[in-house]
């Protein structure tokens, strides 16, 4: 007798481009140019040690978002005062939940999974600006396990982040949708960790593809062009 295949319990999301509105992502330009702005910084050097820092950023080597501009600042030649950096902290913040908007129908879609009784988790290669926002953002409520790989100290497809949000839902890999949006080769990560792949295509949003990071040259079988529509493949 065949063995039967796990039921799936739990369905981890990624966030950028995923649960937030994808053409948001074009805010981050001008969010990082005031923050250059308060700290006297020129707004190209700005942005470029901020890309360029991106890698090192969301595995937390900088540490928090006050020490994390204080470093770039410095790269830039300039050393803020404690009142100029308060203050830049602030607008950073401030220009970062300007990205992070949900796109329409994500908190409803997860809300209603959560309803339908799955376990949710989130597993985003992120710095540290979400991680100290996240308690009051619209979506800490609707997910039950958070994984940041700013807080993990790595990132995405690292195996290990997959087996830790996982075993904080208390669910197998196997009984585990992932459900992103293709950046990071999360998965192909998540194949490889046991979960059920699912691409959101953002098929609506033609030109975000250009802000994925290290796009994932795996395509699941599974895909939906917007969030409501994993709510008919849940139910399959």
């Amino acid at each position: 007798m065949g063995l039967r295949p796990l039921r799936m319990r739990a369905v981890v999301f990624d966030f950028f481009g995923t649960l937030t509105d994808p053409v948001a992502e074009k805010e981050r330009r001008p969010a990082f140019d005031a923050t250059a702005g308060v700290l006297g910084i020129e707004p190209d050097v700005f942005y470029t040690a901020m890309s360029g820092s991106f890698p090192q950023r969301i595995v937390g080597a900088y540490g928090d978002t006050a020490a994390t501009l204080l470093a770039i600042a410095r790269s830039c030649g300039i050393s803020p005062t404690a009142a100029t950096l308060g203050a830049a902290v602030r607008t950073h913040h401030a220009g970062a939940e300007r990205v992070r908007r949900p796109r329409d129908g994500a908190l409803a879609t997860v809300d209603t999974i959560k309803r339908l009784g799955f376990r949710t988790g989130l597993l985003s290669d992120c710095s540290s600006e979400l991680c100290e926002a996240w308690p009051g953002t619209p979506y800490a409520p609707l997910i039950d396990e958070p994984v940041f790989s700013w807080r993990e100290r790595r990132r995405k497809p690292d195996p290990a982040l997959y087996a830790t949000v996982a075993a904080r839902l208390g669910v197998p890999p196997a009984s585990c949708w992932y459900v992103g949006d293709g950046g990071s080769r999360e998965h192909e990560g998540a194949r490889l960790a046991g979960m059920r792949p699912v691409l959101v295509t953002n098929v609506s949003y033609p030109g975000v593809a250009a802000f994925r990071t290290d796009p994932d040259s795996f395509i699941p079988p599974h895909r939906v062009d917007e969030l409501p529509d994993l709510l008919r493949l849940l139910r399959d």
